[in-house]
């Protein structure tokens, strides 16, 4: 019965397959042409032209015989727009919060450190800051290397290895 079903499924599928291939008849004198093409799914053109948004468009489509299907997507690039926000800060004189900005990136957070200039942490910096961020590891950016070897001071397991984990929020 199975064999049967899938023989009978088949020969439909082939017929219309085959129903459906171009065919043109050309007389020369009062004939009429015609096409049988099937439809095509066309990607859509996700267009992001303003150099000023952090995003980036994808898009795809899929067609076979019986269905096609089209998509398109914008992506949001989270670290680019922490840097606009910053150079925004940065611009209008706001220094401290610009730096605050690109502090919650675990890469900067962790180079801050070792420059022997840590991020402002609620209105302190320099050393009061440092000091601060060492009360409160839990507002420690996720990833940063401040944080695991804070942790493996204190005996605690973690698996925050990957610096680019918090760019994904």
């Amino acid at each position: 019965m199975l064999r049967l079903f899938t023989i009978l499924f088949l020969l439909f599928f082939s017929a219309t397959a085959l129903a459906q291939t171009n065919t043109v008849s050309t007389v020369s004198s009062g004939t009429v042409t015609v096409d049988k093409t099937p439809p095509t799914a066309s990607a859509p053109s996700v267009v992001v032209n303003n150099s000023d948004v952090c995003k980036t468009a994808y898009s795809a489509g899929v067609q076979t015989q019986i269905l096609g299907i089209a998509s398109g997507v914008t992506v949001t690039d989270k670290n680019c727009e922490r840097l606009k926000l910053a150079r925004s800060l940065f611009g209008m004189g706001m220094k401290v919060a610009a730096v605050s900005t690109l502090c919650q990136d675990a890469r900067i957070f962790d180079a801050m450190i070792m420059a022997g200039t840590p991020c402002p942490y609620k209105g302190k910096i320099g050393t009061k800051a440092l000091t601060a961020w060492e009360k409160n590891l839990q507002d420690v950016p996720a990833g940063s290397r401040f944080l695991v070897d804070k942790n493996k001071k204190e005996g605690i397991e973690n698996d925050l290895d990957d610096p680019f984990t918090n760019l994904e929020e």
